[in-house]
């Protein structure tokens, strides 16, 4: 299989080219300039593997939740380069993405809480388990809210969970508090709160995808911003 997959919804700006299990990547932190460094990115690992786009399988993207700015750009580089190339999308949450790091930093994580700093006093967060081969499980929905909202998903009660995502780094108490879900109390085995979503982990997490046929058209490559959708009446949803 050969995938390219796109990240650019927090500081973290890169690129990874999967090549029949192998990846590549280019990866670098910036507070800006995601639009100017990421097609660079790109051409230097297809001309690295001496690819073109349309020798590839599929395009991956980090589809949010995120800032608004790097998954429209995230979100348009994908539908441009898969329609102009004739390749399936898969999107991949930018959470999932954050949650697979820290699974694969910790080989004694069972789940992941993460929280990534959504900036207006608010993190995204949801929770993780470890699955099949090791890939990160969604168990809960992706919420935006203050940080004395978060709570644990039910299915993590008793596992050895993990902290991970900047929000853990931007809203200390969430680390120091235990988390509270159905009735039980339980704090977090570790924090890793330099964590953010990278374009490797989207393609680890999009090759299953692709395989089994979760695929999306070119034009149905849009991102997930979830505070929008929270913002919105229930009645509205």
């Amino acid at each position: 299989m050969k995938l390219l997959a796109i990240e650019t919804a927090t500081e973290a700006c890169s690129a990874a080219l999967l090549v029949d299990g192998v990846i590549a990547v280019r990866h670098e932190e910036m507070a800006r300039g995601h639009a100017e460094r990421i097609l660079p990115m790109i051409d230097e690992l297809l001309q690295e593997a001496a690819l073109s786009l349309r020798q590839l399988d599929a395009i991956a993207f980090g589809r949010g939740p995120g800032g608004f700015t790097g998954l429209r750009l995230a979100a348009s580089l994908a539908q441009g380069l898969a329609f102009g190339a004739g390749l399936r999308v898969v999107p991949v949450s930018t959470l999932r993405a954050v949650a697979q790091a820290a699974l694969d930093r910790d080989s004694g994580a069972e789940g992941v809480l993460v929280c990534n700093d959504a900036r207006m006093h608010e993190v995204y967060w949801a929770s993780f388990r470890r699955g099949a081969a090791g890939l990160a499980e969604a168990v809960s929905v992706e919420r935006v809210g203050a940080a004395d909202s978060v709570a644990l998903a039910g299915p993590l009660e008793g596992l050895a969970v993990v902290g991970a995502g900047r929000g853990f780094a931007a809203y200390p108490q969430l680390a120091g508090v235990p988390l509270v879900s159905a009735g039980a109390v339980l704090a977090l085995r570790a924090v890793h709160a330099d964590l953010l979503p990278s374009a490797a982990a989207i393609a680890r997490l999009a090759m299953p995808e692709w395989q089994a046929g979760r695929t999306v058209a070119a034009h149905e490559a849009l991102p997930i911003y979830v505070r929008d959708d929270v913002a919105r009446p229930a009645a509205a949803r």
